[in-house]
């Protein structure tokens, strides 16, 4: 049988509304969107940790500087770039009673856990010693293993439903998860270091706090992805018609796949803002607002991204033919117009918060989008090339950029920060100071202008999925009466 009619035959079932013999309308029950929720809340718990938390980790309470801290950052990032298509790969050769991409959540939760928490222990070692465990302990936390977990989370979207507005809608539940858990992050992590350092201790020791912290934090993730496995259910997913698919093979997805090359560049180059947004948000609060805990109010804000998250399905709809890329481009608009009023605001902290509410709105809208279109890229690389390789083109699609884009958006501030003369743990120069605030505040804005620009192209492939879906449903429906 060759890779097209395998492919073509696996996804028949999806189409005519059976799976393994039981009738689906494509509409997903609520719980079992709830439980897509739990998927991204755990991930972003600890992922989200890491990128708020690490860099200040590493300069302030393990003693690496803020260059070295970057460098470290960006070149692990390289290195798990390299596991994403690896992941991809195994993701489609999975092939199990309990789906394709479901049994990752019971196999990866407790490495995923234990590594994170392994990247928050700051042991007595020599600054070289200090350099290598950090190095090391990130790349297994940051990407080996949580791409073990983010691919999966990414791919199972297009085994969920073959309904493209009922994968808007559970994309939408687990982006709010992941807000859920940003949120507990932002808002629990420094209270709970400071907390937990001095209760066990009984003086201030930020890293036995952060370890306590982080123990916990994965002990929460692991319940909720134990839980994600045991309820979410693979419906357009057929193991019965759905062989494997050798890696070879799975690239040929990619060969002529415009919307997915265009989302890939976007969603590296956007995720430097959303990094950078995150990781200098500890230093501005600290530094330029003279209070550090301001940062657990501003990262704790995130949550307010649920707001236009649940109004996606609204929007793109009111959009027309092109309205994921429209809504996307909407949040960017939104969340530089956010960014740009912060700087009217240095005089009164009600307005900043104000004002970086509007930048959180946008930016949450803008963030749920690209992880919605994969699953229509996986549609056209069938269309395009009779090879439909989930793994791969949502390991790419998210985990390589998340990898790779956040990489850069640790490094560039940080290099920013000290070439302009920044110390940690002391008072900064006013050089350091805007170093800082240009960091904070123009650096996404510039990085959603680009953005934007980049999206623009996408609009014409969204505007032909209706065709491209029937275009499927008929190869389908040949492919189905031949076998």
């Amino acid at each position: 049988m060759s890779a097209t009619t395998r492919n073509a035959s696996a996804a028949t079932s999806a189409v005519h509304g059976t799976v393994t013999g039981k009738k689906f309308d494509g509409v997903l029950p609520v719980r079992e969107k709830v439980a897509y929720l739990s998927t991204d809340m755990a991930g972003n718990l600890l992922y989200s940790s890491l990128g708020t938390y690490i860099m200040f980790f590493y300069t302030d309470v393990f003693g690496i500087t803020a260059a070295a801290a970057g460098w470290i950052l960006l070149i692990a990032r390289i290195g798990d770039c390299i596991s994403a298509p690896v992941w991809g790969s195994i993701v489609d050769h999975t092939k199990t009673k309990w789906g394709q991409s479901r049994p990752f959540f019971l196999w990866m939760c407790v490495p995923f856990a234990i590594t994170v928490f392994l990247a928050f222990t700051a042991p007595n070692l020599p600054p070289m010693g200090k350099a290598v465990y950090a190095a090391v302990t990130y790349i297994l936390a940051a990407g080996l293993v949580y791409t073990g977990i983010q691919t999966p989370i990414t791919a199972i979207l297009s085994n969920l439903t073959p309904d493209p507005a009922e994968r808007v809608k559970a994309n939408t539940f687990r982006l709010s998860g992941g807000l859920f858990g940003t949120f507990i992050t932002a808002v629990c992590t420094i209270p709970l270091v400071n907390w937990a350092g001095k209760a066990l201790t009984g003086a201030s020791n930020q890293k036995v706090g952060f370890m306590f912290t982080f123990a916990l934090y994965g002990v929460i993730a692991i319940a909720l992805l134990l839980w994600a496995f045991r309820n979410i259910k693979e419906h357009n997913y057929d193991p019965k018609t759905q062989n494997p698919l050798p890696f070879k093979e799975s690239l040929h997805a990619i060969k002529g796949n415009w919307p997915w090359i265009i989302l890939i560049v976007a969603f590296v180059i956007f995720w430097i803002a959303q990094e950078d947004r995150m990781s200098v948000a500890v230093y501005y609060a600290k530094y330029n607002l003279n209070n550090e805990n301001l940062a657990t109010i501003l990262n704790g804000m995130q949550i307010l991204g649920l707001i236009t998250t649940f109004l996606i399905p609204v929007i793109s709809k009111k959009f027309g033919k092109a309205g994921k890329t429209d809504t996307m481009i909407l949040g960017m608009v939104m969340a530089i117009i956010g960014q740009l009023l912060l700087l009217t605001a240095s005089h009164s902290f009600a307005l900043f918060v104000v004002f970086w509410a509007i930048s959180i709105l946008g930016a949450a809208m803008a963030l749920a989008m690209p992880f919605a279109m994969l699953a229509d890229t996986v549609d056209y690389g069938e269309y395009k090339n009779g090879i439909r390789a989930a793994g791969l083109l949502s390991a790419v699609g998210a985990s390589f950029c998340i990898q790779f884009g956040s990489g850069l958006g640790n490094l560039i501030p940080s290099k920013i920060m000290a070439a302009a003369g920044y110390v940690a743990n002391q008072t900064q120069t006013p050089e350091a100071l805007n170093a800082i605030q240009f960091c904070f505040i123009w650096l996404p804005v510039i990085v959603y202008a680009v953005v934007i620009v980049i999206m623009l192209g996408y609009r014409h492939f969204e505007k032909n999925e209706p065709f491209i879906r029937a275009e499927l449903a008929k190869r389908r429906a040949i492919a189905d009466a031949a076998a």
